[in-house]
């Protein structure tokens, strides 16, 4: 039961992304559908949408943090002695983690003491306090999956990358080794 939480826990910006994706496809399928063959729209469907996806964007990140996929210039640590690239790799994650942090502060602050309090989405009358609440969360979450990627690598030693990374090297070492086998024959 407990492994099943964790599990659980460990996904949770997947099992958010699905359902944010879900939702607002459908709202926007559904307000198509209702424009297209009924002459009817309705006025809350592209607030909402718009929400959603913005919501959805901001846990994505997290979730591509967790993959360690955000987009990245590495080849000069291909370049590198294996000690300084993990050296340096570590200090652009604690500058990311320093960035999150001081934005965490800085969305919080906004949202729990700077935002006006009546302050409502135009058409479906939400405080915008419950919108902007994403931005504390998701980057706190990043921030989690940051330190998580790097414990997993230098305390576990279990290497997470980004698996579209992982299949690119290795179609790479296959052209190598072809073109290693041509050479040999």
């Amino acid at each position: 039961m407990i492994r099943m939480i964790f599990k659980f826990l460990d996904n949770i910006e997947s099992y958010i992304c699905r359902t944010l994706l879900a939702v607002f496809v459908t709202i926007l399928f559904a307000q198509i559908i209702s424009r297209q063959l009924f002459g009817y729209s309705f006025s809350w469907s592209e607030e909402l949408s718009v929400y959603l996806f913005v919501w959805f964007v901001f846990f994505g990140a997290s979730y591509a943090a967790k993959l360690a996929a955000h987009n990245r210039v590495t080849f000069q640590y291909k370049l590198m002695p294996a000690k300084l690239a993990a050296t340096l790799e570590v200090l652009s994650d604690i500058i990311w983690i320093a960035f999150n942090c001081y934005f965490v502060y800085l969305s919080y602050d906004f949202v729990f003491n700077k935002m006006n309090l009546f302050w409502k989405s135009q058409t479906l009358g939400i405080p915008m306090k419950y919108i902007y609440m994403v931005l504390p969360i998701a980057f706190s979450l990043m921030t989690f999956r940051v330190i998580q990627v790097n414990y997993y690598k230098f305390v576990k030693g279990i290497d997470v990358r980004n698996p579209e990374s992982q299949e690119l090297d290795e179609l790479t070492e296959l052209d190598i080794d072809t073109k290693d086998d041509k050479v040999n024959k």
